[in-house]
């Protein structure tokens, strides 16, 4: 039960159609280049190695709140709610359960609003 209510309390009010993940490989030089800064690139966020397109939310865009993560896995930053640069890294799997659990919880916000577009890749 406690799942079923994980899952709808993360849904957006109007959920969009999402297509089906991708499993694309992706470097992290690709993915830097989709900061939102180039416009004949998209503009990602990778969690944990799957990388979302999150080009249609300004808040990822250069002027945008939220651009610190934009061409990068910001894994560690958001499982820590940081918005500084050097947090802004892959790697997580050190951080305590707690932080883990809301590394995962981004996880699945993003999933329920952004098209899963590939992996990165090393």
């Amino acid at each position: 039960m406690a799942e079923a209510t994980q899952s709808t309390s993360f849904a957006p009010k109007d959920p969009p159609k999402l297509n089906p993940p991708k499993d694309t490989p992706l470097s992290l030089s690709h993915l830097a280049k989709c900061d939102g800064t180039t416009p004949s690139y998209p503009t990602y966020v990778a969690i944990k190695g799957t990388v979302f397109d999150v080009s249609g939310n300004t808040a990822y865009a250069p002027e945008g709140s939220y651009h610190i993560f934009a061409g990068k896995d910001a894994s560690r930053a958001l499982a820590l709610s940081s918005l500084k640069a050097e947090d802004c890294r892959p790697d997580w799997e050190d951080l305590a359960d707690d932080k883990k659990k809301v590394l995962d919880d981004w996880f699945t916000f993003f999933s329920k609003r952004y098209n899963i577009v590939g992996q990165v890749r090393s």
